[in-house]
Parts: structure tokens; C-alpha cells; sequence
């Protein structure tokens, strides 16, 4: 791996992306989405709000955040539309940059409509998984920006498809997992548990709302996705490389870590720091999974796909 100039930055974009993400999602447990009443991009009708209250400040700066990631994201793409020619490099910085955009405009919506605080429209809640789907997809457009600038090589679908189709199973089961925690998340938001008894019996009640509901359908779904992945690893590492090696083992870890991180979030009824740290970790597992699929995928060089070339032109030239 080499590391430019242009590739830190871009890491260091992923880096602040994630930090982004995990306030938002402090915004949402703190209940401080409508800190800002239904103003956007002005808080509360001002540019700078004057004596803002706990749950304005929280909210305000998560928008001044997400302001200056939409820069940072804008400028590492001018950045590699100047430093590289027509590739994977500009391609990634172009898919960021696009993806940023969308997410400014779910941010923007749903503080438009009045999808924040207590508010349990469907609507709200189709928004949040598509805010969840975008985010996800921001992250690996980033990731692999930065991952082709620090030298990865460009991923070939064609070559290797019984591995591409593996790992598409893989990345968009994550997906669905992260979809279905960030609507969970949501439901311990507006629907609180005052002790783990009154949980279980809001779980299990027909008439629940479904987004309490998915309390109990989240995990199954996150355990599933989790020992897929787990088979993923060891089915796609036969003549895997040592990189790839890596980031394999470093997906077991995360995937036990985040079944444990779920386990422990219900078990304390989903306080909003450890809703924070499921978050991170399902974020690094993302990243994660995207370099792995990455690696897997890249193209095999032609000593590697047939070791007896070399020798045999070597024996020509003789």
C-alpha cells in the first residue's frame, strides 16, 4: 500500500465521514432532530443561532459537521479529477461526491417534513432506511477511493463471477442488516423500554408497532448475515493472498464483535452510547467487508493464475 499525498486525505475523509454518521446518530437518541424546528439549511430561521438550547446546539452541529464533509468530499474529488487520469481514482471521488449530495437532501427532508423527534409516520420510516442504504453506499464509495489511491487494484467482475456473486450475496446482506438495526434503533427511540420484562412483552405483543417488532427480527436477521459472512471467509481464502488473509480474519473478529455488541445493546435496553458503539462497529464492518470484496475480486496477476508461464517462455528463449 502506498500512501500519497491524496490517498491520507482521502482516508482521513472516510475517517471524518464516520464521525458524521455516529453524531447523527446521537441526534436521533437525543431526540434533538427537531432542534432546528423546520428550518433547513438556516436552524430555527437563523444563520447563527444566538442562546440555543441543549437540543439545537446537539442538532446544529451535527449540520455544520455534515457541511464540512460535503466540502471535504467536493474537494477530494476536484483534488482527483487534477491529480489522476480517467479511472478508478476519479470514478470513486465521483460516486462520493454523488452520494453526498443524495445524503444532504434525505438530511434536508426529513427536516423539512417533520420526520424527526417523536415522529412515527411511515414515511419517517422509509426515509431512515434509505438514509441508512445511502450512508452505507457513501462509505464504500470513499473506501474504495481511498483504497485504489493507496494502490489497490481495480476490481474485474467478469473474472472470477461464482466469487462476485458470493460476495454481492454478502454485501448486500450487510445491507439489509444495517437497515433493518438503523429502523430497530429508531423503535427503541420513539417506543423506550423502562426495563428489559417490558421489552420482551412489547417484542412479543401482535399488536406492537412494527418497528418494535423488528427488535426481535433485526437480530435473527443480524446473526444470519454474520455467519454467512463467517463462510464467506473461509470459502473465498483458498488461494487468497496475504492481504486478503487479512482482512478476512479482521471481518471474523468484527462479525463476533457486533453479535456481542447487539446482544449487550438489548440486554441494557439500547442506552445511546451503546446504540453509538453498534454503530461504529457496523461501520468498520462495512469498510471492512468492501475491502475485502475488493481484494477478493481485483484481478490475479498472470503469474499467479498460471505459474507455469514464466518457465515455459523462459525455455523458448533458451
Amino acid at each position: 500500500m502506498t500512501l500519497n499525498r491524496f490517498a491520507k486525505f482521502a482516508w482521513f475523509v472516510v475517517g471524518y465521514n464516520i464521525l458524521v454518521i455516529l453524531w447523527g446518530a446521537f441526534v436521533r437518541a437525543s431526540g434533538s432532530g427537531a432542534g432546528c424546528g423546520s428550518h433547513w439549511p438556516l436552524c430555527d430561521g437563523q444563520v447563527l443561532p444566538l442562546n440555543p438550547s441543549l437540543e439545537r446546539a446537539i442538532e446544529f452541529t451535527h449540520r455544520g459537521m455534515s457541511g464540512v464533509a460535503l466540502l471535504l468530499v467536493l474537494g477530494m474529488l476536484l483534488w482527483a479529477f487534477r491529480a489522476y487520469p480517467w479511472g478508478n481514482v476519479r470514478y470513486g471521488a465521483l460516486a462520493s461526491a454523488i452520494f453526498i449530495i443524495i445524503e444532504a437532501l434525505i438530511g434536508a427532508a426529513l427536516v423539512l417534513f417533520g420526520w424527526v423527534g417523536m415522529d412515527k409516520s411511515v414515511a419517517r420510516v422509509y426515509t431512515i432506511a434509505a438514509h441508512l442504504v445511502n450512508t452505507f453506499l457513501l462509505l464504500a464509495a470513499l473506501t474504495l477511493t481511498a483504497w485504489w489511491a493507496s494502490g489497490g487494484k481495480a476490481i474485474n467482475l467478469r473474472a472470477r463471477p461464482m466469487q462476485t456473486f458470493a460476495m454481492s450475496l454478502g454485501l448486500l446482506g450487510l445491507i439489509v442488516t444495517g437497515a433493518a438495526g438503523a429502523l430497530t434503533a429508531l423503535g427503541d427511540t420513539l417506543f423506550p423500554a423502562s426495563s428489559l420484562a417490558e421489552g420482551i412483552a412489547q417484542d412479543v405483543n401482535p399488536a406492537a408497532h412494527f418497528l418494535v417488532q423488528l427488535r426481535v427480527v433485526h437480530p435473527l436477521i443480524a446473526v444470519f448475515v454474520g455467519m454467512y459472512l463467517l463462510y464467506l471467509t473461509v470459502m473465498l481464502n483458498g488461494e487468497a493472498g496475504s492481504a486478503t488473509r487479512k482482512f478476512a480474519l479482521t471481518l471474523r473478529l468484527l462479525v463476533v464483535a457486533q453479535i456481542l455488541a447487539g446482544g449487550i445493546n438489548v440486554i441494557l435496553l439500547a442506552p445511546t452510547w451503546m446504540q453509538i458503539v453498534h454503530l461504529l462497529l457496523a461501520d468498520v464492518l462495512w469498510i471492512v467487508l468492501v475491502l475485502y470484496a475488493a481484494s477478493v475480486l481485483a484481478p490475479e496477476p498472470e503469474t499467479a493464475r498460471e505459474p507455469g508461464v514464466a518457465a515455459r517462455a523462459m525455455a523458448e528463449s533458451v
